[in-house]
């Protein structure tokens, strides 16, 4: 372990402060997550978004003693039992901490790199190797700057082997990476596109993530990538290759499916429990990874018929009771834990959080001394309901809060649990494979037909802060999360609009913005559409109307009778829906001024043509209308409101307009809303259902209501679980739409139903139950939208409510 003394060696740092040295427990860059324990160290890192060092004195409030900064805190002095380090960089100062902490440890590593496939060799890794070495890998796909010291430090002693995963997107950064890791074992898994932008060539990436092999005594790659067999033969690393060739180290055969492996001169059939393309470059990277290693032929056949898929991510569920389970039952540590219990207590929409826990296997640690650090992270995070299964956490059960609740097995807990107790909760479910979880989640997921919408809860940052990087740091962003979220579940993603600090919400009802104040939505929320029905809830729910005629503006009046409010102007230069226009702004002043309770806390207006850039001298004069007539009612208020005008396009097309607050509305849900298409935004959302019938169709029959389907020739049907009360529109009948079954579109036959829908799915191996993607991965929903001339907002908030949404978080 390392003491905070040492730090100014390891760094090159310098001590500000130094009152008392501590052994560091553990190493923290979020700010928003629990510091833990009182020698945990906090790196003030300042980024492209946000500026760890704002957050210095809050922490120190709640108990923080110990941080890395860039530059001296305010007030330093204040901080009289602190320790402080000043570096040049906290990234590299905790880069260097975690590369001194990595040299001390001398055990194999297994570093993995690549385009593809690096997160599911390392899972089925850990799934191959966990019966013979206790192990310690990243949480998920934690492979950057940041991620991979962070995970290097769970690293520990008791650890008999590491598999890490590196991701760059430029150059320099896999050297950075190599110290840390030091990998004994390296596997390259492919080469492909993605982060090109930051390299000159994929020769110049192929190189770059070379440098995390140098410490490799054997690197293992697919001798059929080109590009990486050529460069690792001119670097001279020791290798292990696998594939086609008969230069191969190990020659692999395929024919009708199956596969025959040859190594040392010895042939042998490989039967793979995968049979997509990716998948099985992904197995026989492990299978040669386990040859490497010693491993028999039968043993590894054994072994990887056991490999199960990897969910790689956090999954929120509905769940009964009006609850929401948090799915995580892949496999279960304490650096997994931790990461879990973190996401846990940050979705506030329900205030009573409850988890359900297994043994955790293979921890290298005794029984005791692991229920014990699990006790201590249940009690930090302040879950309201503990339940643990297994003979572990029952035989310990003196180390966990009050009330908890403790059971042998899964099948004991299923057949004796008080189901009912489950009331408007987070659940997390978290367990080893062994244990079977699944069959917990199934009994608390609230039943629905096969359509989801599933989220992407890290494709939203990625956006927001996407759209961030192009304002201001003064600039505040107001997201629009009306209609249901753009048909994306408006309190989940509030939720995490609220954790990533936004500066406001919009909705367009009084309804809306309710029911996220019941979900503990405390951001301030603008109400598009207020009426006056629902003026006394504006009142009691702190919501804040948009005032947008003299109509609505004098009964809204005459209901406060003198009371104070927030509200916001909307003003009308060109959009023509609703606002003020120009020269009603003399009366709206005179108006204004007498009513010294009534707060304008925004003026703002709608552009009409920021998409395109046909339209962008009438958005200046927008601009100009706007600005004179904003201008006009600040002068006369005597103070001045935000002001705002840019939506989405408006941010990407118009920076220059963002003035004091921007609304972000489709863009932040991948939506690219301008002609330009710039580059960048992820997609969020996947729409997708399950085939639930294949049949033959003879030449001449007829399909669906009307007949509007014909066989015109012989073909084979499927018929997938989603119809137009579920939002696929009746507009794509009749072969107007498309979606993608094992890859391959298939076109609609005959009408929309209300609940289902006809496909012809001739030449593609269809069987029932089948994923089918509406929209989403392979099928982008503008091209989706296309097909019916329409536009992706329609897609999207046209998906009933009733169809079920899954929000996915990183992987743990």
């Amino acid at each position: 372990m390392i003491l905070f003394s040492q730090l100014e060696a390891i760094t090159g740092g310098r001590m500000l402060r130094f009152t008392k040295d501590v052994q560091i427990s553990s190493l923290h860059t979020d700010s928003r997550k629990a510091i833990g324990t009182s020698d945990s160290v906090f790196f003030a890192i300042k980024g492209e978004h946000h500026d760890g060092h704002q957050y210095i004195h809050e922490l120190y409030e709640k108990g923080a003693r110990y941080f890395v900064v860039e530059r001296e805190p305010a007030h330093a002095d204040s901080y009289h039992d602190a320790n402080i380090l000043l570096t040049d960089s906290s990234i590299k100062a905790l880069q260097a901490i975690v590369a001194y902490h990595r040299s001390a440890l001398h055990m194999p590593v297994i570093g993995i790199t690549g385009s593809n496939g690096k997160t599911i060799v390392k899972e089925w890794l850990f799934q191959l190797l966990s019966p013979d070495y206790k192990i310690a890998k990243n949480p998920g796909s934690y492979n950057s700057q940041l991620g991979v010291p962070l995970s290097i430090w769970q690293l520990q002693k008791h650890h008999e082997l590491g598999i890490f995963e590196a991701g760059i997107s430029t150059t320099g950064e896999m050297e950075r990476l190599a110290r840390i890791i030091q990998p004994t074992i390296g596997i390259f898994t492919n080469i492909g596109s993605a982060h090109d932008e930051g390299f000159s060539s994929l020769q110049e990436k192929v190189k770059e993530k070379l440098a995390l092999f140098t410490t490799c005594k054997t690197v293992i790659y697919c001798k059929d990538h080109a590009l990486i067999d050529e460069a690792i033969q001119r670097s001279g690393l020791p290798s292990l290759s696998w594939g086609s060739s008969s230069t191969a180290g190990i020659q692999v055969r395929q024919q009708n499916g199956k596969f025959t492996v040859s190594f040392k001169g010895t042939s042998f059939p490989l039967a793979l429990p995968f049979s997509d393309k990716a998948s099985v470059e992904n197995c026989f990277h492990c299978v040669t990874t386990l040859f490497h290693l010693g491993y028999s032929a039968d043993e590894i056949q054994e072994r990887i018929q056991s490999l199960q898929s990897v969910p790689m991510r956090l999954e929120l569920k509905e769940g009964i009771n009006q609850s929401q389970v948090i799915d995580d039952t892949y496999n279960n540590d304490l650096a997994g834990l931790q990461i879990s219990l973190e996401f846990l207590t940050n979705q506030h929409q329900k205030n009573k959080k409850r988890v359900i826990l297994s043994d955790i296997l293979e921890s290298g640690l005794s029984n005791e001394a692991l229920a014990k650090q699990i006790g201590a992270l249940i009690s930090k995070n302040n879950i309201h309901a503990f339940i643990g299964i297994g003979k572990v956490l029952s035989a310990h059960q003196q180390y966990f809060p009050e009330g908890s609740q403790f059971y042998s097995s899964t099948a004991e807990f299923v057949d004796r649990f008080d189901w009912d107790s489950i009331q408007q909760e987070v659940i997390l479910v978290k367990g080893a494979r062994a244990f079977q979880f699944e069959k917990i989640v199934e009994r608390i997921q609230r039943k629905v037909h096969g359509t989801v919408m599933e989220i992407d809860l890290g494709a939203i940052v990625h956006n927001l802060n996407f759209f961030r990087a192009r304002l201001k740091p003064s600039t505040k962003i107001m997201v629009m999360v009306k209609a249901f979220a753009y048909g994306s579940g408006s309190t989940e993603i509030a939720n995490l609009l609220q954790y990533h600090k936004v500066d406001y919400l919009g909705v367009a009802y009084a309804d809306e913005g309710i029911d996220l104040r019941r979900n503990n939505i405390s951001l301030p929320i603008m109400v598009m559409n207020p009426s006056e029905e629902s003026f006394g809830t504006l009142l009691q729910y702190k919501l804040e109307p948009e005032l947008y005629s003299f109509k609505i503006l004098q009964s809204f009046l005459s209901f406060l009778r003198g009371r104070s409010c927030a509200v916001h102007i909307k003003l009308d230069t060109g959009m023509h829906r609703l606002g003020f226009e120009e020269n009603d702004i003399d009366k709206l002043t005179s108006i204004l001024k007498e009513q010294p309770g009534l707060k304008v806390a925004s003026i703002f207006s709608h552009m009409a043509g920021a998409d395109e850039a046909t339209h962008d001298d009438f958005s200046k004069e927008q601009v100009q209308r706007f600005l004179r007539s904003a201008d006009k009612i600040s002068q006369v208020l005597g103070y001045k409101p935000v002001y705002h005008i840019l939506n989405s396009p408006g941010i990407l097309r118009l920076p220059q307009f963002q003035m004091d607050m921007v609304r972000l509305g489709i863009g932040l849900y991948g939506v690219d809303p301008t002609t330009e298409k710039t580059e960048g935004l992820k997609p969020v959302a996947t729409l997708k259902t399950m085939v639930s019938q294949v049949k033959s169709i003879e030449t001449g029959e007829t399909i669906g209501y009307g007949r509007r389907g014909k066989a015109e020739k012989p073909l084979t049907l499927a018929t997938i679980a989603i119809g137009y009360a579920d939002g696929f529109s009746r507009a794509f009948s009749r072969g107007a739409g498309k979606v993608m079954i094992q890859g391959q579109l298939a076109p609609v036959i005959g009408n929309v139903c209300m609940d289902m829908t006809m496909v012809d799915v001739t030449g593609i191996d269809v069987k029932e139950g089948d994923e089918v993607i509406v929209f989403g991965s392979g099928l982008p929903i503008q091209t989706v939208a296309d097909s019916i001339h329409t536009i992706p907002y329609e897609i999207l908030t046209n998906t009933s409510e009733r169809v079920k949404r899954v929000f996915v978080a990183e992987s743990i």
